[in-house]
């Protein structure tokens, strides 16, 4: 079994009340002021994605790009956000971060998760 990544995200499509397979999702770093790609998935048949990254990052500032323009088109739903960047704070190297992403065509949240 492959491990879990340390940063690991899940998308719901709250329209739908499912998860969101299929959405490409990239993790990066923010490094001397310079994005630095950390990691490239895609969300799985229960809209996770575990496997984004490697076992352990530093503290710093990272962030999520989901491409929900591609999820949306693959179903002919408009939408109104092509694309979700999520930018947050690993404080903690002990903790798991978990940011799931609550999709629909013309609204999102998040949270942190657990």
């Amino acid at each position: 079994m492959t491990a879990v990544s340390h940063i690991t995200t899940h998308v719901l499509d709250a329209v739908q009340g499912l998860p969101a397979p299929g959405v490409s999702v990239v993790l990066s770093a923010l490094r001397d002021g310079e994005w630095m790609l950390i990691a490239e998935g895609v969300t799985d048949a229960d809209g996770r994605a575990k496997q984004l990254g490697p076992e352990a990052v530093p503290a710093g500032t990272y962030r999520l790009h989901f491409d929900t323009g591609g999820y949306f088109a693959r179903t002919d739903t408009p939408t109104f956000y092509p694309e979700v960047v999520l930018t947050f704070v690993v404080d903690d190297e002990q903790r798991h971060y978990h940011v799931p992403l609550l999709l629909s065509p013309f609204a999102y949240s998040t949270y942190r998760g657990s």
